[in-house]
C-alpha cells in the first residue's frame, strides 16, 4: 500500500449517505432538495474566505432546466471578489437508488466475473454510479467548491474478498494539495478472489481516515444519527455517544445503558449490498479508534452544518441531534 505524503493536514472527510441524498425507492433519483441544501452547508463549512465574497459557480455545462449556459458565466472582472479559498475536506457518497439495483440485480457484490450477467452488472453498476458522482460534483461546483470527481475503480483501488488489498491515494493527495476537494463513491471494483465486488463508501472512508487522519469524519445519512432499534419504531431511542475501546468493541455512553434495552437491532434494507448501517456502526468504530471523532446525523439539517463546522468536537451540546463515537481513553 503506498504511503500518502500531505503537505497539510487534513480538517474533514464526510461521507454523503446515498439514502440522503437519493430518492432511494425511486429508480436513480436525486433528491434535488437534500443535495442543494447539503452542498450549501460544504460550502459554510468549508470557506476559509471572507462570508460577503461571492460563490463563483464552477458547472458551466449545460443541464436540464438551463437553456443558456453563459448566463452562469457572469462578467468576473476583479477576481477578488471571489471566493475559492477552502479548507482541506474529502467527500465520499453513497450510491442510494443509483448502483444497487444493478449491483443486487446481477450479483456483482458476490463476484463471478466470469458470469455474463455479473459481468454486465457490473458495467451497468459503475455507469449508474458515475451518474452520481458526476451529478453530485456538479452541485458542488454550482456552490463555488473546486469538485473533482475521483472514481475508486478507475483510480486503482482492488480488494480481496471484500477488504481493501491496493488504493493509489497519490491522486487524491495531488487533488487535495492542489486546492481541490476529492469527490470519491461506492463503486465496482475488481477482487482478488472473488473476481469483482462492491467497494462501499464506507469501507472508502474507513481507508481514507487510516491514510489521510483527518480532524474528524461526518456521516450524513437519512436519520437522525444511530438508533437502539429501526427509528421507524415509535420507541425507538437515539444513541448520542457510543465509546469504542481498544479492542474495537462499541458501547453506548448516552444515555446512560441502564435505560435502554440491552439489544440493539439493526436493520439493512434488502436491497443494499453494501451492509447499510451495519457496516457504518463497524467502520465509524473503526475510525474512532484511531483517535478520530466520528458524527453521524441526518443531513441537510442545523444539527449536520454544526457537525460539518466541528462543533461537536469537545462537549456535545444537549440541543443537538445526532451521535457521535469516539474512542475511551
Amino acid at each position: 500500500m503506498e504511503e500518502t505524503n500531505l503537505n497539510q493536514t487534513i480538517r474533514c472527510i464526510v461521507k454523503l449517505g446515498g439514502a440522503a441524498i437519493t430518492c432511494k425507492n425511486e429508480l436513480e433519483k436525486i433528491n434535488e432538495e437534500n443535495l442543494e441544501t447539503v452542498s450549501s452547508h460544504l460550502r459554510q463549512a468549508m470557506n476559509l474566505g471572507s462570508c460577503s465574497k461571492q460563490v463563483m459557480g464552477m458547472d458551466w455545462s449545460k443541464r436540464d432546466a438551463v437553456s443558456d449556459i453563459s448566463s452562469s458565466l457572469c462578467d468576473f472582472g476583479d477576481q477578488c471578489q471571489f471566493n475559492v479559498d477552502f479548507s482541506r475536506f474529502v467527500v465520499v457518497h453513497g450510491a442510494g437508488s443509483f448502483g444497487h439495483f444493478q449491483a443486487s440485480k446481477s450479483g456483482v457484490h458476490k463476484g463471478g466475473l466470469n458470469q455474463p450477467l455479473v459481468k454486465a452488472g457490473f458495467v451497468a453498476t459503475r455507469i449508474s454510479v458515475t451518474t452520481l458522482n458526476l451529478e453530485i460534483v456538479r452541485a458542488l461546483a454550482r456552490e463555488g467548491i473546486p469538485s473533482i470527481g475521483m472514481s475508486p475503480y478507475s483510480c486503482g483501488w482492488s480488494t480481496s474478498e471484500r477488504n481493501v488489498a491496493s488504493a493509489d491515494l497519490s491522486g487524491v493527495a495531488k487533488a487535495i494539495d492542489s486546492g481541490f476537494i476529492p469527490v470519491l463513491h461506492g463503486d465496482a471494483v475488481l477482487d482478488e478472489r472473488l473476481g469483482c465486488t462492491i467497494l462501499s463508501g464506507d469501507v472508502i472512508i474507513r481507508h481514507l481516515a487510516e491514510h489521510l487522519r483527518p480532524e474528524y469524519v461526518v456521516f450524513l445519512t437519512d436519520v437522525s444519527g444511530v438508533y437502539d432499534r429501526p427509528p421507524t419504531d415509535p420507541n425507538a431511542v437515539l444513541l448520542r455517544e457510543i465509546a469504542v475501546d481498544e479492542d474495537g468493541k462499541w458501547s453506548v455512553v448516552k444515555p446512560t445503558p441502564q435505560s435502554l434495552n440491552k439489544q440493539v437491532e439493526i436493520t439493512v434494507a434488502a436491497h443494499d449490498t453494501t451492509g447499510g448501517m451495519v457496516t457504518k456502526i463497524s467502520e465509524a468504530a473503526m475510525i474512532a479508534k484511531l483517535g478520530i471523532d466520528v458524527y453521524i446525523v441526518k443531513a441537510a439539517t442545523s444539527h449536520s452544518l454544526r457537525a460539518l463546522r466541528g462543533e461537536m468536537r469537545h462537549d456535545i451540546p444537549d440541543d443537538w441531534l445526532g451521535t457521535v463515537i469516539r474512542f475511551s481513553r
